[in-house]
């Protein structure tokens, strides 16, 4: 496989995209720099980058959003999280970041200069074909989504992102308004949290923990409720939003792109 300039320069900026995520305090229920090792996941996210190149290599070379791309998109993003664990010790710091953000920097492959809209709508196309080499087995996410009726990881996919193209709209929307780029980030945060059906937080804190983090989003962008009150409260329960997480970070890697 041929990795070409641009293919590293498109993981970088999706990487990137996730640092921004990293960097950015206070976040609610998530890692930063008040409780987590920042350097671990700098480092954690920088193993995914390799990965990525390959995923927009391989985007390039396949040329469409077709059952082929998805099924080496896969096997890749496999690896690639494999390599994630090995270089944080097994702790998964990003686990789960890597579907969202390799099929955005396909969809950005197959549409060069395209707007979020065709961006997301392209990476939709590509997770809507069945993966055969995926392995048989479920997972946390997928039982709870059969259990439920959430849409997950890959219902989110599946729809073109919907809660990316409503998080770069949002961006877009605050920085218009005025706002710095701090309270944009995390009122496009925000934004995810109030309606994304995380299968993460429904597994470890069932459909009552789903709806304390969508109805706190919401009391927070409102001003009902203090951010600080808000982050302090998921942290005492326990709830750790991470989809929202790595969908903002897919959004700000696609804001970047602008």
């Amino acid at each position: 496989m041929v990795v070409t300039r641009e293919d590293e320069v498109l993981a970088r900026a999706a990487v990137e995209g996730l640092l921004a995520g990293v960097e950015l305090m206070p976040k609610p229920g998530l890692p930063d720099a008040r409780e987590a090792d920042l350097r671990g996941l700098r480092w954690s996210a920088r193993a995914l980058e390799p990965g990525l190149a390959a995923m927009a290599a391989t985007a390039r070379r396949t040329g469409e959003p077709g059952k082929g791309l998805r099924g080496e998109l896969g096997a890749i993003g496999r690896s690639t999280e494999r390599d994630m664990a090995r270089a944080d010790g097994g702790a998964g710091l990003h686990h789960g970041a890597v579907w969202p953000l390799g099929l955005l920097v396909a969809g950005a492959v197959l549409a060069p200069g395209g707007t979020v809209e065709e961006i997301t709508g392209l990476a939709g196309r590509i997770a809507a074909h069945q993966d055969s080499r995926s392995p048989r087995v479920a997972t946390p996410g997928s039982a709870v989504s059969v259990r439920y009726g959430a849409a997950g990881a890959k219902g989110e996919a599946r729809a073109g992102f919907p809660h990316v193209r409503r998080a770069t709209a949002a961006l877009r929307t605050a920085r218009d308004g005025g706002a710095g780029e701090a309270d944009t980030r995390i009122g496009a945060l925000l934004t995810v949290m109030a309606t994304l059906q995380d299968t993460g937080l429904l597994h470890t804190a069932g459909p009552y923990g789903l709806r304390e983090v969508q109805d706190g989003a919401r009391d927070v962008a409102e001003g009902r409720l203090s951010l600080d009150d808000f982050d302090r409260r998921l942290r005492e329960r326990g709830l750790r939003p991470r989809g929202s997480g790595h969908l903002l970070a897919a959004a700000l890697f696609l804001d970047g792109r602008r």
